[in-house]
């Protein structure tokens, strides 16, 4: 299925937006198409923009007849996505077109993600800006570049480049909440060089165990949910053959530092007389890992299967070092937080696997949103990588975002919601790291909310965003712009 996926589908303008989006090649850091497409928005509609040095695009749009005095608020969404694709899918994120396909109430993608995190939002902000049927007063859409992988757009943004004061972040995936306050995150990553030794072809035989199947997800909102991780399990599995005769020949998993690994693969050397004990181990070790995530992952598949030969393999000691790093990582949720219920506080993630030349590099991810909190467990990471004789590279890591629960613009959100829908919406800070940390430190005195319709599965080829939960999303935000020019 293609565009039909959105026939008939309100409102009109906005998954027209998205579905234009879906057809352009946009992974984190190659947004080079999809900043082309969004300046011929602005052009096609003689609004006038400009980019900063780090890609990053706002779009001014005048307001509405009679609403030119309104504060101007600004509109802000990323235009990256996250590219995961299933195994037995073949697609190029840099050229090919996403296929999108409606599932009853969800509209979800073939395979891949379906980049709703944060096409929605942009989609939103582009229709409230040509919707003729929305008044709103002046708007300024700032798009930002690379939020999936380190947020550098928002990092990148130099003073001036918006006016707002009041900013509405539509990149929360949860209908029926207000966002305000998000995680700071840091990633950690261990690099070790190692030495190879040259195989002897005849007394082993050449073999891959795969860990497959899994759900993976995000690793700030989905890290409670107890989901396998991919390299843990592998590396558990590992660990168990120490005592049998074999060599690790190649290990790689994950893809994100943000996504909890949903697959990972060992090629091993294998000793003749040991191949029979080695599946009877895997075996094993499957049967126990499905009754562990029977209720939580349960497609959890371990594969054992004949490769091709090798020349050279890992030598012992550093093959063990790596096994042994990998088993002593922590992972998941660190502490829950004593202000707000089932809010995770800090947590880390190990995201990724991978060899190249002499060197294997295993990437983790840590978020909290105590400063202190998120500082302490990068320093235990950190620790077990030096401990094991890596390099230890921290990356630029981003803050957090303190919440205001006496803003005016969550004020208007909470009248807007209780009036147009009945109910109370939940205030709530998220396990994530939003923009809105960043933007804040960039634009002081700047308010914020976040909020966004339901995305289930961000991060991960099961993505899909609810067409209902759209339509109450565009609702609210089109009441909200009114309700704020009034005020």
């Amino acid at each position: 299925m293609g565009k039909e996926a959105i026939d008939g589908l309100e409102p009109k303008l906005l998954w027209e937006y998205f579905y234009g989006m879906t057809q352009v090649p946009r992974p984190s850091k190659k947004e080079g198409k999809i900043r082309e497409w969004v300046k011929e928005f602005a052009r096609q509609h003689n609004f006038d923009f400009k980019e900063d040095e780090t890609g990053n695009i706002v779009i001014k749009v005048p307001a509405t007849e009679g609403m030119e005095d309104a504060p101007t608020i600004v509109l802000q969404g990323h235009i990256d996505m996250v590219c995961e694709k299933n195994n037995d899918k073949v697609h190029d994120f840099e050229n090919d077109p996403l296929t999108i396909y409606r599932d009853g109430d969800w509209i979800t993608a073939d395979g891949t993600t379906l980049g709703a995190d944060n096409g929605i939002g942009v989609a939103a902000a582009m229709s409230i800006a040509t919707d003729p049927e929305v008044k709103h007063g002046p708007l300024e859409l700032l798009m930002t570049v690379d939020e999936e992988t380190g947020m550098t757009g928002a990092n990148g943004l130099q003073p001036g480049f918006i006016t707002g004061k009041i900013l509405l972040n539509l990149d929360s995936e949860e209908d029926g909440a207000f966002y305000v306050g998000c995680s700071g995150g840091v990633d950690t990553e261990g690099k070790f060089e190692v030495e190879f030794a040259d195989a002897d072809k005849l007394a082993y035989a050449p073999f891959k165990i795969e860990i497959t199947g899994l759900k993976g997800g995000h690793s700030g909102l989905d890290i409670h949910r107890g989901r396998g991780n991919a390299i843990k399990l592998l590396g558990y599995l590992l660990a168990r053959l120490d005592d049998v005769d074999h060599k690790l020949v190649s290990i790689q998993g994950g893809s994100l530092r943000n996504a909890i690994p949903r697959e990972a693969e060992a090629v091993l050397l294998i000793s003749n007389s040991k191949i029979d004990e080695v599946k009877e181990i895997v075996s094993d070790f499957e049967r126990n890992a499905k009754i562990e995530y029977l209720h939580k992952d349960s497609g959890l598949q371990v594969n054992f299967t004949e490769t091709e030969s090798a020349d050279k393999f890992i030598a012992d000691e550093y093959a063990r070092t790596l096994v042994q790093t990998i088993c002593a990582l922590p992972h998941g949720v660190i502490s829950m937080s004593a202000d707000l219920e089932n809010l995770v506080e800090t947590s880390t993630n190990l995201a990724t696997v991978k060899i190249e030349d002499n060197f294997v590099t295993i990437g983790t991810s840590q978020r909290s949103s105590v400063d202190f909190a998120k500082e302490n467990i990068a320093t235990s990471v950190a620790s077990i990588f030096s401990l094991a004789g890596a390099e230890v590279i921290y990356g630029d890591g981003y803050p957090g975002w303190q919440p205001d629960m006496d803003s005016r613009v969550l004020k208007v959100g909470k009248e807007v919601y209780e009036t147009k829908f009945g109910s109370v919406p939940e205030i709530k800070a998220i396990h994530a790291g939003l923009e809105c940390g960043l933007l804040g430190a960039k634009f002081p005195g700047t308010e914020m909310i976040s909020f966004g319709p339901t995305i289930e599965g961000a991060h991960s080829p099961d993505e899909r965003v609810n067409i209902p939960a759209v339509v109450k999303f565009y609702d609210l935000l089109k009441n909200m712009l009114v309700k704020l020019a009034e005020k």
